[in-house]
């Protein structure tokens, strides 16, 4: 019998049929037991037995593997967050790190059965580490958002602050922008993107005449950048994150630009870094750390059988600094 027939039978979506037979997914338990009591019935769909698993008390988080040269402190807080929370329910962290084509530490966490869920803290596109854990429904939970409904998320509307932080900087009297970022396979960077273009659409602004750029660390590709956004007349720069925009900041300030007289700079994601320049940067901010505390609980009340949300937003604020202030600026 297929699911559209058990669904027939039933009079229920063929979607509320696929949920409560896989466990997988919001529904309600009533629901769930009157589907899963036909099929046991009708003796045409067995249940699939899943492999029993030995409890840990350990969870596995995943640092992308750049953490450890680039600093973020991000990732940090993250970690920070998914600890406290871990230690209040009696769960043990083991740590780990992974890059975009190399995940062969998570296998060895998952294979070698020292752990009972996999926290992830990076969202990748054509995400390998998500495909592979939910492709043996494993328990995973992913800081960021993910097109696989097994996967538990929390996330930061990166999208809507985008939007909202580029608004209120047109707002402001600013009309040509840089928005730069470091690497857009990182969904959160894409979010970001997608952010700052429907700014401008709403605001009537025209996406050809902004700068886009996704950046290297590189020193010396940094001066260069700089230079063509100041070539290009860019009112703006809108850094993707707190280390993108640190280093752009203190470039400009060391080859004596005046912030924000010559040129205004905000960011995309705050830290402590930003608000210890002269002026202060511009951010979104959000706390990693509560982050980190959503995603832990949620993962450790799934694999205890407890009540969990499978997707979670958190929020965010503008902090409007001096870095954006409206200015006159000569000849322009």
């Amino acid at each position: 019998m297929t699911l559209d027939e058990i669904a027939r039978e039933l009079n229920l979506s063929k979607s509320t049929v696929s949920r409560a037979l896989s466990g997988k997914g919001r529904i309600g338990s009533a629901t769930r037991e009157r589907v899963i009591a036909f099929a046991r019935e009708s003796g045409r769909i067995r249940e699939e037995k899943k492999p029993e698993r030995v409890h840990t008390g350990n969870i596995g988080v995943v640092l992308p593997a750049d953490v450890y040269t680039t600093g973020n402190p991000y990732f940090q807080g993250c970690l920070l967050g998914v600890c406290e929370t871990a230690s209040m329910m009696d769960f043990n962290i083991l740590l780990t790190t992974s890059t975009a084509n190399d995940i062969s530490n998570i296998r060895a966490m998952v294979e070698e059965k020292k752990v009972d869920g996999i926290i992830l803290t990076r969202s990748l596109e054509d995400d390998k580490a998500v495909q592979y854990l939910t492709g043996i429904h494993f328990p995973v939970g992913l800081t960021g958002l993910s097109d696989r409904e097994e996967v538990l998320e929390v996330d930061i509307d990166n999208e809507g602050a985008a939007e909202q932080l580029t608004t209120l900087l047109i707002g402001q009297g600013y009309q040509r922008f840089a928005l730069v970022v470091e690497d857009l396979s990182y969904q959160v960077n894409r979010s970001r993107y997608e952010g700052f273009c429907k700014a401008l659409l709403k605001n009537g602004l025209s996406r050809e005449k902004q700068f886009f750029h996704t950046v290297s660390l590189n020193m010396e590709l940094l001066d260069s950048l700089i230079h063509n956004i100041l070539n290009r007349r860019v009112e703006c720069i809108i850094c993707g994150d707190d280390v993108v925009c640190t280093r752009i900041m203190a470039r400009l300030q060391a080859d004596g630009y005046r912030i924000p007289r010559d040129v205004a700079i905000a960011s995309l994601y705050n830290s402590s870094n930003l608000g210890c320049f002269t002026p202060a940067v511009t951010a979104v901010n959000v706390s990693a750390a509560q982050v980190g505390n959503m995603i832990g609980k949620q993962l450790i009340q799934y694999i205890l059988g407890q009540a969990y949300e499978s997707r979670v937003m958190m929020d965010f604020e503008i902090l409007l600094r001096k870095s954006t202030d409206p200015v006159r600026r000569e000849g322009r």
